[in-house]
């Protein structure tokens, strides 16, 4: 049966057998050899393998583009779907793309603790009736988010320390800025953020994959597969984000951990037209909800986190 404990155990089981054999043997420089296919007009089109990954991103790939019908949910919000099949556990997947115009909506952190201790209690279910679309914000390896917060203009938390951390800061005209970990670190480059959190790894800096990213042994873990959740800009303005979830057996498992490498992750921001892009917690804490007008559409975490970011619309014509 479909959705009993036994079926579960079996593809948890296959999904660690999978990460955890050792499918690379290539060269310390190289990475593990994968592929991606998008499906569209009821075909499976390759559009990008690890042994020829552009090292940059000039524009959108067409092949994935045509594969997105983008619905509308309010003034400057609009998302889409798409099927894709990559290598091992990552062989049915679901892409969903939200686009967001800055100039349009507004952005905003929400956060939330069970009362009198420091557990994360944030989830898509704390949402308020105006809000339009929300998701997990950052990285959070322990109760707390992990490197800078700013909310309403006022800092909560200082920035973290990492050489493939990147600042996401909005202002108060909503116009977003893209700011590397170490420049972070600078007081004078957070000044005049109103809403603003910090992550990692970075996926691209100015249509630019990172080394690490690019090769083994770099210090990321270009092996490892997840379901994935990231956050970028393109060259028109609109910021993006995108996350990934099993397909498999019908979409009844979704919520397994399956999905895709780092390196995959940034070739999806990339092939989507992104120019900067970071990733954001994943796994069984990534979560979005958008509040389609045909209905609410929901992807639930499994587990709670402190920090969410929601979008409101502006209140303009």
């Amino acid at each position: 049966m479909i959705g009993s404990g036994t079926c579960l155990a079996a593809l948890v089981a296959l999904g660690t057998a999978v990460r955890e054999s050792p499918v690379h043997r290539a060269g310390a420089d190289s990475l593990p050899p994968s592929r991606l296919a998008v499906h569209v007009d009821g075909t499976w089109r390759e559009w990008w393998r690890a042994d020829g990954a552009p090292v940059r991103w000039e524009g959108p790939d067409e092949e994935l583009v045509q594969a997105l019908r983008w619905r509308s949910v309010a003034k400057g919000i609009e998302w889409a779907e798409a099927r894709l099949s990559g290598n091992g556990e990552a062989w049915r997947l679901k892409l969903v793309v939200v686009r967001l115009d800055p100039s349009r909506v507004r952005f905003r952190l929400d956060t939330a603790f069970t009362a009198g201790r420091a557990r994360p209690a944030w989830s898509i279910d704390r949402t308020a009736g105006d809000v339009l679309f929300a998701v997990n914000a950052g990285q959070f390896p322990r109760a707390m988010p992990w490197g800078w917060v700013a909310i309403d203009g006022r800092e909560f938390l200082a920035p973290g320390r990492g050489p493939l951390s990147l600042g996401v800061a909005f202002d108060s005209s909503g116009s977003l800025r893209w700011i590397p970990g170490d420049s972070l670190l600078a007081p004078a480059t957070r000044r005049g953020a109103v809403t603003g959190f910090q992550s990692y790894p970075m996926l691209l800096r100015d249509g630019v994959i990172p080394e690490p990213l690019r090769r083994a042994g770099r210090g990321i873990d270009v092996s490892h597969r997840d379901a994935r959740l990231a956050i970028g800009q393109d060259r028109h303005g609109s910021v993006l984000v995108a996350m990934t979830r099993f397909d498999g057996v019908g979409g009844t498992l979704d919520f397994v951990p399956f999905g895709l490498t780092t390196p995959e992750m940034a070739a999806v921001m990339g092939a989507l037209g992104a120019r900067n892009a970071v990733m954001l917690d994943g796994g069984i804490s990534s979560q979005m909800l958008i509040r389609d007008p045909g209905g609410d559409r929901r992807w639930e975490g499994l587990r709670k986190v402190p920090l969410g970011l929601v979008v409101t619309g502006s209140g303009l014509p």
